[in-house]
């Protein structure tokens, strides 16, 4: 009891000094900024003023965040980034043959994980199929386009291929997946590309060149794969759901971060259609849509010009004039600092608590916060008196808001020419996403000292439980619309948990979707792209969970 009386005063010692310090004005603190491209005047830094209403730094940053993750390309399939990228030396690639044991002499696809490829060995039960494994002997040169970009259907999953291959959509050509390869190896051979990137169940490549850059590692007679033609509706005996399963499970263990690491992005490469310079025409077509509606459809002729000159530009760029700049780092560390913090806070906002022990609860709010702040909270930044009130304003935090924006990106920042449009295009991103995450926190944070609700600044007399009621509301909806306009794919799990004969499933195409023997567009209604056969969860997928063992259910 001794100690802990001796350790309250000095908390209360150490508050106390501090505070007394705060009363000297701001100015005098206020340190000039380390980079001089950071803006020093805190007038900028407005705690009340969220971010535009068709800004799409935020979808840059978690589009590039999410590259080459199965579980947020599944979430949302229409893509809308393009990048270039390395298949390494040694990367093992499979290939289901339909022809026999020969080598591919056209165009055609290998997958990942041969739980993929063996889907597509077939041959007659009576002799078998062929399997073909392929080591890559030199780095090959490949470009992936984001979202389920191998998903036939007409919701806009293909766009960006077909803005490449033929400079316009095709929706008529959905499943013209050989004229498709053809034209867009045609189009990479000019730029030195042997492999275009999508996904489909699992990561696929659609190789140009079979030869160039493989050499054979095993070419095996395996038991033919019994799957019913109908593939999307999923069959109904025993063993090929078995196979089904298989490849579901293989494709999770690449659904979060780092994801597919066997395809090395060249981010300083990297096409947005969420870049608002390049590709405007698409700004007016997103107003009013949440983010599943959006499309590439409707691009201008001018804008597709753009990106494409942009790609030829960044695929014929030496290596040795980029950054350096390990970016798909940079947006983790983000996601990293905040994604949990910000969960845990808003479980803790949406507790039922009486009024007994709302300020209490409050109190463990405002700690978090804090903790979310302290490496940013400058010695200066402290209230303006030493009893704070719920009439206060929050400018005296600026310094607080700008430190936690500019840690992130300043450094980068002060870079300027040596960075890529790409790379230029990411910095903003960053800037764009931390600026919101960073205003909101510290705008909570402000809002619980000039409450009363702080330990380290108590107020002359613990708060009216209406005000701090109105205090945690605020806060809610503070975090509750932060999380959505964030829209991060790492908050979207199972709850509760799946149990350990589970996993987490977000519905993956084709299983559930539509077939050809019942065509799209019969199938469109104006209430959801396809109702039905499960109710268009699929359209915006949500997760669930399902069994790891027999009988296996989707």
């Amino acid at each position: 009891m001794l100690f802990t009386r001796k350790a309250a005063a000095v908390w209360l010692s150490l508050a106390f000094e501090r505070v007394l310090t705060a009363q000297t004005p701001l100015s005098s603190h206020t340190p000039s900024s380390f980079y001089p491209g950071v803006e020093s005047d805190l007038g900028q830094w407005n705690l009340d003023e969220g971010p535009a209403v068709n800004a799409t730094g935020h979808l840059v940053f978690e589009t590039a965040n999410s590259l080459l993750q199965h579980w947020a390309n599944t979430r949302h399939r229409i893509g809308h980034t393009i990048v270039p990228g390395t298949i390494p030396v040694g990367t093992i690639l499979y290939h289901g043959a339909i022809t026999g044991p020969h080598l591919p002499t056209a165009l055609d696809w290998v997958a990942v994980e041969p739980d993929h490829s063996t889907i597509f060995c077939q041959g007659p039960i009576e002799t078998g199929c062929w399997h073909l494994t392929l080591a890559v002997t030199r780095p090959m040169r490949v470009l992936y386009f984001d979202g389920n970009s191998a998903a036939k259907i007409l919701e806009g999953t293909m766009d960006t291929q077909d803005l490449l291959a033929w400079s316009e959509m095709k929706p008529e050509w959905v499943r013209s997946e050989e004229r498709r390869i053809k034209d867009l190896c045609k189009w990479g051979q000019k730029h030195g590309v042997n492999g275009f990137v999508r996904m489909e169940m699992n990561f696929e490549i659609m190789i140009c060149n079979f030869t160039s850059h493989m050499e054979v590692v095993s070419f095996l007679n395996l038991e033919s794969i019994r799957i019913g033609s109908d593939r999307p509706y999923l069959p109904e005996d025993p063993d090929s759901m078995r196979h089904i399963f298989g490849l579901v499970h293989s494709a999770s263990w690449r659904e979060n971060y780092p994801g597919e690491t066997r395809i090395m992005l060249d981010f300083s490469g990297l096409v947005s259609f969420y870049d608002t310079a390049l590709v405007p025409s698409l700004v007016p077509r997103r107003v009013g849509l949440d983010r599943w509606d959006h499309r590439v459809a409707g691009i201008s002729p001018e804008d597709i010009e753009r990106v494409q000159d942009r790609l030829a530009q960044a695929l014929a760029r030496p290596p040795a004039t980029t950054s350096g700049i390990d970016w798909k780092t940079v947006l983790r560390v983000v996601v990293d600092r905040y994604a949990s913090r910000l969960e845990f806070i808003q479980h803790l906002l949406n507790l039922t608590l009486d009024d007994g022990s709302i300020f209490d609860h409050a109190q463990q709010i405002q700690r978090q916060l804090r903790t979310v702040l302290l490496p940013y909270t400058v010695f200066a930044a402290l209230p303006p008196n030493t009893f704070v009130t719920a009439n206060a304003t929050n400018s005296w935090a600026a310094p607080v808001f700008r430190e936690c924006v500019t840690s992130h990106t300043a450094s980068i920042a002060s870079r300027g020419t040596t960075l890529t449009p790409s790379e230029r295009l990411l910095l903003q991103a960053v800037r764009e996403t931390t600026h919101e995450i960073c205003r909101v926190v510290t705008k909570m944070w402000a809002s619980g000292m000039n409450f009363g609700v702080d330990a380290f600044y108590p107020p002359e007399r613990r708060p009216e439980v209406d005000h701090i009621h109105t205090l945690t509301g605020e806060w809610k909806e503070d975090v509750r619309h932060l999380i959505s306009w964030l829209d991060w794919s790492v908050w979207v799990k199972c709850r509760p948990a799946c149990g350990f004969e589970e996993m987490c499933y977000l519905p993956t195409w084709p299983f559930g979707f539509p077939t050809a023997s019942a065509p799209l567009q019969a199938q469109w209604d104006s209430g959801s792209l396809w109702p039905g056969p499960n109710k268009g969860e699929w359209k915006r997928p949500q997760p669930k969970c399902i069994r790891r063992r027999e009988p296996y259910s989707f």
